[in-house]
């Protein structure tokens, strides 16, 4: 085998192994402070150490590991602090964007948008958390996708993309926020269908945003 398709190889399984552990965190089956033991994490999935290891230094400057004395490599919690400036800053963006985007909607962008939402609705009998996350972006990404003004989308994709760094699957603290999220995702389609002013599905929008963080701070207080 030639020195290039060795480090292919060992490049493959880093990202195997990255693609695992974080899979993991998000999924909740490594908890917020859950040691990462290099060892048996290779053992179940077969590889050496050293992809392991990459892994949890990429994760690590992605925010989900962090390193402690004495301790190793552990699974980060939450930060509220954090979590509180996303989230604000989302709904101010989000919520320019999706106004920005009104005009543009037609009513396929419409259905396609029940139709993820109804995916979030049969999400409810059996919830998941995370399936429900993924959907949740989905739906929104479908509203805010035709903003013609490609600064604002960026600094949303952006929002979203620190909210996946923060490990956050708001949905696993606050299920009950869950409900109440698709009856305001069906409020929000029906004001871009009846031709709403800007302002007021801008509004809207972020009200719903800011409704999952005061939902989410109401039990960290």
């Amino acid at each position: 085998m030639t020195e290039t398709a060795v480090g292919s190889v060992a490049q493959s399984k880093s990202q195997q192994a990255y693609d695992a552990v974080k899979a993991r965190i998000v999924e909740g089956t490594y908890t917020p402070g859950y040691r990462l033991v290099l060892a048996k994490i290779a053992e179940d999935l077969g590889f050496s150490v050293v992809p392991v290891r990459e892994a949890i230094r990429r994760l690590e400057a992605e925010g989900l590991v962090k390193f402690e004395r004495n301790v190793g490599a552990t699974v980060s919690g939450i930060d509220p602090t954090e979590y509180l400036y996303t989230m604000q800053t989302l709904s101010i963006v989000e919520g320019a964007a999706t106004a920005l985007s009104a005009p543009l909607i037609g009513p396929a962008t419409i259905a396609r948008a029940r139709a993820v939402n109804a995916e979030m609705r049969e999400c409810l009998e059996h919830f998941d958390p995370v399936r429900f996350t993924a959907l949740n972006q989905d739906f929104h990404s479908v509203l805010f996708e035709h903003c013609p003004n490609p600064h604002i989308l960026d600094l949303v994709h952006r929002g979203w993309n620190r909210l996946a760094s923060l490990r956050s699957s708001t949905f696993r603290f606050v299920p009950g926020r869950a409900q109440e999220s698709v009856r305001e995702h069906e409020a929000l389609l029906q004001l871009i269908e009846s031709g709403a002013d800007a302002d007021t599905i801008e509004k809207a929008a972020r009200q719903h945003r800011a409704a999952t963080l005061d939902a989410y701070l109401a039990t960290t207080t």
